[in-house]
């Protein structure tokens, strides 16, 4: 069921008003979220839900296991329940979303057949997602940085909670889980502002992202036979639909949660208002980010250990990043790429430079060109693989720039760029602040439900990071 579907537009205000109905009964809260998360969930693919409760019973219940053993000063078995539900969790990932990737990848390397050997299973939309939120649960009770709950609805609810369950943000215990513990009163104002960011989010996606994708694929469908001028446009066009897609994504499950008194991290902090590569990191994608840093970054050493062990400790985040993303090579050339990038500003001692202010008008012409590294980065994400890649950066440099791009409808192009715009100067305007870039206006508000409206008529589709 996706955010931008009409069963969603049933399903959420049905929710919403039984849910608060059960507004102090805390238990009988939380057991209809985690049933209404299990309907939402199950629209997909109702076999997935075994995978899910096998999975919520498994980290909730080491989690009781490692903190008794820990208690009992028992470190040696508290240490075999954590390596075991982080190798099973760990294994269930892998098994679905990577087995056929490395055994074909193996089997060419060593000039064989492979179609006997692969499995051809399903890709569970959101294992990557639920599966990284359950073992931060697990290695946060195994450091003693939390408690782990004796409440399974409380903890389903934490795992499942359906906003954030298919695509992030990767919410963290010490955040959510004690929201799921305390009693929630329905407040009008923050019911109105989730409305708003789930208006803007839906404006992203349907207007921006979508859009974007009707002048992007037929160019990749056609790249060898484009000229430079619609192959630029078209990667330009990329970085904007996958920002549109993604953070729109997470405005709704933001908004979302603040409609039920939840709140949940901020997931992109204007990401393209960043003057080089670090500050890029440090605004897009922030929940897994710092996930990566919490649970690989710092236990592999950090910065602690020269220069060197620093570089390598970042490569190794940036290429399991890549890997996250998908099971393909271009992937992980997309984490190197930016593994190299960051290389540069750590060599130079730059990594930290803009982590306590915004952008100013002076500071455009870094913007821009952090914007264009970041768009030759993101052809990598977009292509089937590393050579497709290539051949749209060689045909990008080689084609006749000054050719009229073949297919594109002028009148939409130009509706769409004045779109981008009003994204890009509310963005701006409202840099300094986690909310709603959007007026509080009626006008302005009728006028985005209108642009929606318009634009969902003409273009759908899946959010891009369902296939993560």
């Amino acid at each position: 069921m996706a955010f931008n579907s009409l069963t969603f537009a049933f399903f959420l205000p049905v929710v919403f008003a039984v849910y608060w109905q059960l507004q102090g009964h805390l238990r009988w809260q939380n057991a209809f979220v985690v049933l209404a998360s299990y309907v939402f969930y199950g629209w997909w693919d109702w076999r997935f839900l075994g995978l899910i409760v096998f999975s919520s019973l498994l980290t909730w219940g080491t989690g009781l296991l490692i903190a008794n053993a820990l208690r009992t000063q028992n470190n040696k078995l508290a240490k075999l329940w954590f390596i075991g539900t982080i190798t099973i969790n760990l294994g269930i990932l892998c098994i679905f979303k990577y087995y056929d990737f490395f055994v074909s990848s193996l089997c060419t390397l060593l000039q064989i057949d492979a179609t006997k050997h692969l499995l051809h299973l399903v890709l569970p939309v959101g294992i990557s997602f639920y599966t990284f939120q359950g073992i931060s649960y697990s290695v946060d009770v195994y450091r003693r940085n939390i408690l782990p709950t004796n409440n399974l609805l409380t903890f389903c609810a934490f795992l499942t909670f359906f906003p954030q369950l298919v695509a992030g943000p990767i919410e963290r215990a010490t955040n959510l889980l004690p929201q799921f513990d305390s009693p929630r009163r329905f407040h009008y104002q923050e019911a109105v502002e989730g409305l708003r960011r789930i208006l803007w989010g839906l404006f992203k996606k349907v207007v921006i992202a979508d859009t974007c994708a009707t002048f992007i694929n037929p160019v990749w469908d056609t790249y060898s036979h484009q000229p430079a001028s619609a192959l630029i446009l078209a990667a330009l066009l990329f970085s904007i639909q996958i920002y549109g897609d993604f953070s729109g994504y997470s405005d709704i499950a933001i908004g979302t949660a603040r409609l039920f008194g939840i709140k949940l991290r901020e997931n992109f902090r204007t990401p393209y208002f960043s003057r080089d590569v670090a500050e890029f990191w440090q605004r897009w994608h922030i929940s897994l980010n710092t996930w990566f840093v919490d649970y690989v970054y710092i236990p592999l050493g950090g910065s602690r250990n020269g220069k060197a062990r620093t570089i390598s400790n970042t490569f190794v985040v940036f290429l399991l990043s890549g890997l996250w993303h998908g099971a393909e090579w271009s992937f992980v050339g997309w984490g190197l790429y930016h593994a190299l990038l960051f290389m540069i500003l750590l060599i130079t001692n730059r990594t930290h430079r803009y982590r306590n202010e915004v952008a100013t008008y002076t500071q455009i012409p870094q913007i821009v060109l952090t914007f264009i590294l970041l768009t030759m980065g993101w052809i990598l994400f977009r292509a089937p693989d590393i050579e497709t890649a290539w051949e749209f950066v060689y045909s990008m440099c080689n084609s006749t720039i000054f050719s009229i791009p073949q297919g594109i409808h002028f009148t939409r192009l130009v509706c769409l760029l004045m779109c981008i715009f009003a994204m890009v100067f509310f963005e701006w305007r409202n840099r300094t602040k986690n909310e709603a870039p959007i007026p509080h206006s009626f006008i302005v508000y009728y006028v985005i439900v209108f642009a929606i409206w318009w634009f969902s008529g003409r273009a759908s589709s899946d959010f891009i990071y369902f296939q993560f």
